[in-house]
């Protein structure tokens, strides 16, 4: 079967006409959201690469020492604690370096450490008992992924099966922070406050070592924040760009059903063309001297990792950040389970899209599931395409104006800056 690409001849000429009317307004709208949001950066900013740091010195100034600061000093922290709410002052990418950050991150590593067998193991019996309840027909695909994160990282947490109740509670907060990550609707803080009641309650049946410094409401938040937030979004978003590729290309697809083992490579490549984090920034420290420039102490370096991934091409990529400047602490955890999981989707289905795949991927990866070896059918395709770029219209209206109103809500808040204004950490 041809490949059906959004957009492309399989998609039907009612979807083609479709697309050609509406496609300028998404693309005015994201550029007028996008321009809203540089404001946030002010005048003390430096975005890496760009004109004034090129993408030779990226890596370097990533990795000085100086390079370092991560909440105090930038306007952006406001926005950023805002979306991550509540704990935001004690996630583990927020804190800022010292022996509380040392504390935490350990406790991370503690938690996340396992073998590669007892790793796959754990990821192949949860991806098997959520996918058993996955029935075929049209899904988001990341919504069918997020339960299987969230109760493979309370198994981690906590050391036993995941309750419904805890599946749910997650999967509820999670989807809740990256929607309004993505703009689509803002935040709500009671469906998240739900998630911290339950894992205060649950914090003596945690049987690992939980940071000294933090007092139990902030082991909460910080179990909240670094595994139930930050690690069941980015390993949903970065399962539904894997499927979403893979659903796109049928040559691919029977490739990887007769040769598994290339899951591997297409995971890279998924990493490299959709990075899962859009901007990381940092607050120099102290003054960054470079050939042609010195990035005075102060400066918020705004590290872009699409524009990075963009010039650098295949030979070079940091899906999981730079070594030496907090990289992701799943880095060696996450491509094995990926690729268990998506032998487990591709051995029970068949994947077909006819949807649009960007970075952001704020439509959650439409997609067609049919049984394995069943007949595909057209008819839902040419749905999915003219579904989404309808969706697309008023999607990217919700972003203008959700997204306004929480960049002027945190500003308001200043969450951050009033954190560090009491004297705090």
């Amino acid at each position: 079967m041809r490949r059906a690409a959004a957009g492309g001849p399989d998609a039907g000429p009612g979807a083609a006409m479709t697309g050609t009317a509406l496609a300028w307004l998404p693309a005015r709208v994201v550029a007028l959201r996008m321009k809203i949001f540089s404001l946030v950066n002010g005048q003390d900013a430096v975005t890496i690469p760009g004109p004034q740091v090129g993408v030779a010195d990226f890596r370097r100034v990533y990795a000085d020492p100086a390079a370092n600061g991560r909440s105090r000093g930038a306007a952006l922290s406001d926005l950023f604690w805002y979306w991550l709410s509540p704990g935001a002052e004690v996630h583990q990418e927020h804190l800022e370096p010292g022996p509380r950050y040392d504390e935490v991150a350990k406790c991370t590593r503690h938690i996340l450490v396992r073998s590669k067998k007892d790793s796959e193991d754990l990821t192949r019996r949860v991806a098997r008992r959520v996918l058993a309840g996955v029935r075929p027909g049209l899904v988001r695909l990341r919504d069918e992924m997020m339960p299987i994160w969230a109760e493979l990282y309370y198994e981690l947490v906590f050391d036993e099966p995941c309750p419904p109740e805890a599946r749910e509670l997650i999967v509820a907060h999670a989807d809740d922070v990256v929607s309004a990550l993505k703009c689509v609707r803002p935040r709500n803080m009671r469906r998240r406050a739900r998630l911290t009641r339950y894992l205060r309650r649950r914090l003596a049946d945690v049987p690992h070592p939980l940071p000294e410094s933090l007092t139990p409401e902030e082991q909460a938040y910080y179990l909240q924040g670094t595994f139930f937030t930050t690690a069941v979004v980015q390993m949903s978003e970065a399962m539904a760009h894997l499927l979403m590729i893979i659903a796109q290309d049928d040559g691919l697809q029977r490739r990887l059903a007769a040769h598994p083992e290339d899951l591997d490579g297409v995971i890279d490549d998924g990493l490299r063309a959709f990075p899962l984090f859009g901007i990381a920034h940092r607050i120099a420290t102290a003054d960054i001297e470079l050939a042609h420039l010195t990035i005075p102490a102060g400066t918020v370096l705004c590290f872009s990792y699409p524009d990075f991934a963009a010039q650098t091409g295949r030979d070079d990529f940091i899906p999981f950040g730079v070594a030496q400047n907090r990289a992701c602490p799943a880095r060696g955890l996450a491509p094995p389970t990926m690729r268990i999981v998506a032998q487990e989707v591709l051995r029970r289905f068949d994947l077909a899209s006819t949807a649009g795949h960007t970075r952001s991927i704020p439509n959650r990866g439409p997609a067609l599931l049919t049984p394995r070896g069943a007949r595909r059918r057209r008819v839902p395709l040419v749905w999915i395409s003219v579904r989404d770029r309808w969706e697309d219209v008023w999607r990217s209206l919700a972003q203008l104006v959700f997204g306004t109103y929480m960049v002027l809500d945190a500003r308001k808040k200043a969450l951050c800056s009033t954190y560090f204004a009491g004297g705090n950490r």
